[in-house]
């Protein structure tokens, strides 16, 4: 017998997935392939992907993941990828380089940006290399060919609608990323094309989330044994359709655990942030916007630990070592220093006493790491709570890295609030992706009313409170003595070109 299906595309900051999932949400099969990037010497933080190389992996993982379910009948496709990530297009339209999020090529030219408060009142962020805007000023100013082939770009969600369909177009929430879209009024901004040089021409006409852009392709309907007729549905960014699985309404706040931790309050008035810490975002519900703040990177942090303190053994077992800590005898600073900018590259590392206690283990390392995911949340979540209080006392949250339930309780004991994490929450966005489909195909939306509710409590805890007033003074330690490091070697470059 058949089973209705959608198929999902998934492109993340590590890898690119394709999902096969029922009506109801349930996940048929999942197929990933790394991303392979590549560095340019010509900048000191920069990051690239070939898009024909990533399609022909995404081209092969939906051949995977259909292989192992014929029963399922496809009746709608839709995308949603790493937010900041782009591709560019030229004239004959060619897909000729992909710019990821971890790409920084633009850092140079931050400082020249021009007027930062201008630019957040308009985009809802200020100038960062994160962003799109930011990204071409660097190919523009040290790779003019590649740039003076541009035609058109758009972020990597939509990049797979346009192979899917044909369709060249850019969704609000990802336009959101790219410093030239005016996020109270939802249409690109003249002034910041003016404001970055950037010629209007090159922005997609956007589209929102939900739309049916189009029919699958005939040729891709062919090699893939599918219907030409079924719909291709505009997906979103990751972190919003992420949020859209969690059910959560205007007024509710959502954590995403990932690569990074977006810490998003949904809201149906549009506000700005006096402090320019926070970023207002369009949601992919029209008339919705998301004030968020983020930490960076997290989740990476606690894997790449993992990998190099317990290389051959599970998840659970060491979360069964963390539990059975009396003590925390080491405190991580891995690079939030409580600061705004994301993507930087800084030196970090563990604190702890000397000489080296006989108790200190594998196991306070990684729970030092655990610890600063929940401590840098508490920041960022109290620097949203200026601009945008929480009334309810419940908290959602969703994403891989809730796989921790460590994580999740400590969260609650630290913000004192409520945390319900939705069971599927490891796949929020391809969830996410499930609710939109139904949306736009006017099937009743089942994933709510099937999938059950998981709710941590807060207890309140000394010991943690104590924990976090010393992770504190150990960010501010790192920080003060980066900046110590900085200002040394800046005044040793200065003296070394007197010399010369």
């Amino acid at each position: 017998m058949t089973q209705q299906a959608y198929l999902v595309f998934d492109i993340g900051t590590g890898n690119a997935r394709v999902a096969v999932t029922t009506i109801e949400g349930k996940v048929l099969a999942l197929a990933r392939a790394d991303i392979a990037y590549q560095r340019d010497s010509l900048y000191p933080d920069s990051c690239s992907f070939e898009p024909e190389q990533l399609w022909t992996q995404i081209v092969n993982l939906v051949q995977q993941a259909l292989a192992t379910v014929p029963q399922a009948e496809v009746i709608g496709i839709t995308s949603t990828s790493q937010r900041q990530g782009i591709v560019l297009i030229d004239k004959q339209g060619a897909s000729y380089l992909g710019l990821p999020n971890i790409d920084n090529r633009g850092r140079e030219w931050e400082e020249s940006a021009g007027d930062a408060a201008r630019i957040y009142k308009l985009t809802g962020r200020t100038p960062s290399a994160l962003f799109s805007a930011m990204k071409l000023v660097g190919l523009r100013e040290r790779h003019r060919a590649a740039y003076e082939a541009l035609h058109q770009f758009t972020s990597i969600s939509e990049w797979v609608i346009y192979q899917l369909s044909g369709q060249l177009i850019y969704e609000p929430s990802q336009a959101s990323e790219t410093l030239l879209y005016d996020v109270a009024e939802g249409e690109w901004s003249a002034e910041m094309c003016k404001q970055f040089d950037i010629d209007p021409s090159i922005l997609p006409p956007l589209v929102s989330s939900g739309t049916v852009i189009g029919t699958l392709s005939t040729a891709l309907a062919s090699a893939w044994g599918l219907q030409a007729t079924i719909p291709i549905i505009v997906g979103g960014g990751d972190t919003q359709l992420a949020i859209a699985s969690t059910a959560a309404q205007p007024g509710d706040l959502v954590i995403v655990s990932g690569t990074t931790t977006p810490i998003a309050k949904i809201i149906a008035d549009y506000v700005s942030d006096p402090a320019q810490i926070a970023w207002i975002n369009a949601h992919t519900s029209e008339g919705q916007w998301l004030v968020e703040t983020n930490p960076g990177i997290t989740g990476l942090n606690y894997q790449r630990l993992k990998r190099i303190f317990y290389p051959n053994e599970s998840y659970a077992v060491m979360e069964q070592e963390i539990s059975e800590l009396a003590t925390s005898e080491c405190t991580a600073a891995l690079g939030a220093y409580l600061s705004t900018e994301k993507n930087a590259r800084v030196q970090g590392g563990f604190l702890f006493d000397a000489p080296i206690s006989d108790q200190l283990s594998r196991a306070h390392f990684v729970k030092a790491a655990l610890d600063e995911i929940a401590f840098s949340i508490k920041v960022h979540f109290e620097q949203l709570m200026k601009v945008s209080p929480l009334q309810s006392p419940i908290i959602y949250a969703c994403g891989g890295g809730l796989q921790s339930r460590l994580l999740v309780q400590t969260l609650a004991n630290l913000l004192g609030q409520e945390i319900r994490v939705r069971e599927g929450y490891e796949q929020a966005s391809v969830a996410g992706a499930v609710t939109l489909c139904n949306q736009a195909l006017g099937y009743r939306d089942r994933v709510e009313q099937e999938q059950p509710v998981h709710i941590f409590i807060p207890q309140p805890s000394e010991a943690l409170e104590q924990d976090y007033k010393q992770w504190r003074q150990t960010q501010l330690w790192f920080g003060s003595h980066t900046k110590i490091a900085t200002a040394t070697a800046s005044i040793q470059d200065a003296i070394s070109e007197l010399r010369h």
